[in-house]
């Protein structure tokens, strides 16, 4: 399918129309009356059924276009772009169709093959509300795109019916989770890991100061019969940032920091990109996504392993902030590392980094707080009872991975090092519902300095704010503490609902994990307050999208990868900055090592002509890699969205 698009928008004109401008996140309405937020900054502009929003970097655009009736999605979206961008030529790579919600009666995600070098974000949201269509269509830098998401999010998420309003559990008394509606989140958790084929799930509920109920669902790893348990270990991933942000707390209560201190004055060799910044940063500010770093996490999983904790600073060193101190929502792990080493150093300043973390997050979060499942020593996280990691492979069946890929985190583990289990997290999240006092009414930290970190540093999107390791959010009415944790094949968050003192912890052992989380809290919210039974509509569509990913992905590869091009690449490849490829036969099979990722090879023709080796391993991540040559030489570059790693072939 073509639609009619051949250079982004911001290359096209435009009639002239009025431009209005926003000062901060502004709701408004189009002409027939379709909710949305204007972000802050973001200009609006009205061209016949199209409302425009254009980034302030000018190249990103998104169009909420109203296009009447339509045949169907598809038809819908091409009637968006011929009134957004009337010349075109764009190929669909796949749609997918979401559960109907916010009074929407249909929404269909469209997505759009891209060249590597155009480094475009492309996309379509298609809305249905009767028989009226409304898309809304992304289209422009992907560095912008990444760098704006809490923006984006808001404008695309936000989008609302005439007329609707949303259900609001708002000064509503909730109900206590009694056996029954315990029993109503145990089979939504159970039905939920079934369609997303989550071979283990860690759960856990807290009310009224107690936990009620504690245990697992399904099995540590696919083929074995051994059960997850309470006390069975998940990787938390980026949980772990806010129990560091948490020893922070507990030290602000010590004496040892102030939330305004400056970094360099707690230690002298925090340093970033931008000497501005450097001196601008407080204690308050490591774990607050707003210093303008963006997220570089290909600097550490394409880094060799054994790096030592100063590593988190030596890389900050490098790092440049792409947006304004305090402007904007932008996640970068090495910030967290390095709060909990400064915190690490402030307890023990006499030891090595890594050392003093973790014998400060053992002396005063883990022991008082009597998680003894909880560590950050991968020998004992991959011993005794603990679930292994599982994601789909090429062919779309669930498969159980090596956890090798996920010892990237052992450098930086503040960030995202820690494993434990559903018991353990309930003495963490109780914390945060009872404002530091754990179950056996012992106060571990001041209510003063728990709740500093849930303060509003950035907005995240629709009601929703990042504070220090954590998130702030306002779901239908009710006030939800949250954060999630990614790594390869492991998926956790917790909610904690403090006007209630209800609590939840989802520990998940598959990269399908997360597709029950959001739809968890509404049902948690329905059974809570009476809600409309929503919730469970959310997951096999969500189960659809997975597979269909898969194989959308699947069908653009050449596997084994093109013979000519495997044959033509060189088996050495180096980075500037020390990073190395290495290309190797194994049993007949080109093997990609880079860093902590290695796999199989693959290649994939792009749209523009130009060719990309992938790794094919089961998981979330791997390389994806542009073949090209410079000045005479073979190279590979690999790129997120707002960095670029080339590397040069060595010898030859």
């Amino acid at each position: 399918m073509k639609l009619a698009f051949a250079l982004a928008l911001m290359a096209l004109p435009l009639p002239a129309m009025a431009q209005t401008a926003a000062t901060s996140d502004t709701p408004g309405k189009t002409a027939s009356g379709i909710a949305y937020v204007q972000p802050r900054d973001w200009t609006r502009t009205v061209v016949g059924n199209a409302t425009i929003f254009t980034a302030p970097e000018s190249t990103l655009k998104i169009a909420v276009v109203e296009v009447g009736t339509a045949a169907d999605a598809a038809a819908a979206a091409a009637a968006g772009w011929t009134a957004f961008a009337p010349q075109a030529n764009r190929t669909v790579r796949l749609v997918t169709p979401a559960a109907p919600d916010d009074g929407w009666d249909e929404r269909v995600s469209i997505a759009y093959d891209t060249s590597p070098n155009e480094r475009a974000s492309v996309s379509v949201l298609a809305l249905r509300k009767g028989t009226a269509w409304t898309v809304a269509i992304v289209d422009g830098s992907e560095a912008v795109a990444n760098k704006r998401s809490a923006a984006t999010g808001a404008i695309v998420s936000g989008l609302r019916p005439a007329g609707y309003q949303r259900e609001s559990f708002a000064g509503k008394t909730a109900h206590r989770l009694t056996p029954d509606r315990i029993q109503l989140l145990r089979d939504f958790v159970t039905a939920s890991a079934k369609t997303l084929e989550v071979p283990g799930v860690g759960l856990a509920l807290i009310d009224g100061g107690k936990v009620v109920w504690q245990g697992g669902i399904g099995v540590r790893a696919l083929g074995s019969p051994e059960p997850v348990t309470a006390h069975t270990k998940f990787m938390i991933a980026s949980n772990t940032k806010g129990m560091a942000t948490l020893l922070l707390s507990v030290l602000a209560d010590e004496g040892k920091l102030r939330w305004d201190q400056k970094v360099t004055e707690l230690y002298p060799d925090f340093r970033l990109g931008s000497d501005e910044v450097t001196r601008s940063v407080e204690v308050r500010h490591l774990v607050c996504a707003c210093t303008g770093l963006p997220r570089k996490d290909f600097a550490f999983i394409l880094a060799d392993g054994g790096a030592p904790a100063s590593d988190t600073f030596k890389q900050l060193a490098v790092t440049q902030p792409t947006s304004k101190f305090g402007e904007l929502f932008q996640y970068n792990n090495l910030m967290a590392s390095a709060a909990g080493y400064v915190g690490g150093h402030l307890a023990y300043p006499n030891m090595e980094l890594g050392a003093a973390f973790d014998r400060a997050m053992q002396s005063r979060i883990f022991t008082p707080l009597s998680m003894r499942d909880t560590t950050f020593d991968l020998k004992v996280g991959e011993s005794g009872d603990w679930a292994k990691p599982h994601s789909y492979n090429l062919g779309g069946q669930m498969t159980l991975m090596s956890n090798s890929f996920n010892h990237l985190i052992t450098p930086h583990r503040p960030a995202g090092g820690a494993w434990s289990s559903a018991a353990d997290m309930t003495q963490y999240v109780q914390l945060e519902l009872s404002k530091g006092v754990d179950f056996e009414g012992k106060r571990i930290v001041s209510e003063a300095n728990i709740l500093e970190r849930r303060k509003h540093n950035v907005p995240l999107g629709e009601d929703a704010w990042y504070g220090m390791g954590l998130m702030d959010r306002t779901d239908y009415g009710v006030n939800v503490v949250t954060h999630g944790g990614t790594l390869q094949g492991y998926h956790s968050t917790f909610y904690a609902l403090p006007e209630s003192g209800i609590g939840a912890v989802i520990l998940t052992n598959s990269d399908t994990g997360p597709a029950m989380f959001t739809p968890f809290l509404r049902r948690l919210l329905e059974v809570v307050y009476d809600g409309k039974p929503e919730a469970v509509q959310a997951i096999a569509p969500a189960a659809a999208r997975l597979k269909a990913s898969v194989t959308a992905r699947r069908a653009k590869l050449t596997v084994p990868g093109d013979p000519a091009v495997l044959s033509s690449l060189a088996s050495a490849y180096r980075s500037p900055d020390g990073l190395n490829i290495k290309i190797s036969d194994r049993a007949g099979v080109k093997w990609v090592n880079a860093g902590f990722i290695e796999g199989p090879a693959a290649t994939r023709k792009n749209a523009d002509g130009t060719v990309s080796l992938v790794t094919v391993a089961p998981g979330s991540i791997g390389v994806d890699a542009l073949v090209g040559t410079a000045d005479g030489k073979r190279t590979l570059s690999i790129r997120d969205s707002q960095h670029e790693y080339l590397y040069t072939e060595v010898g030859g």
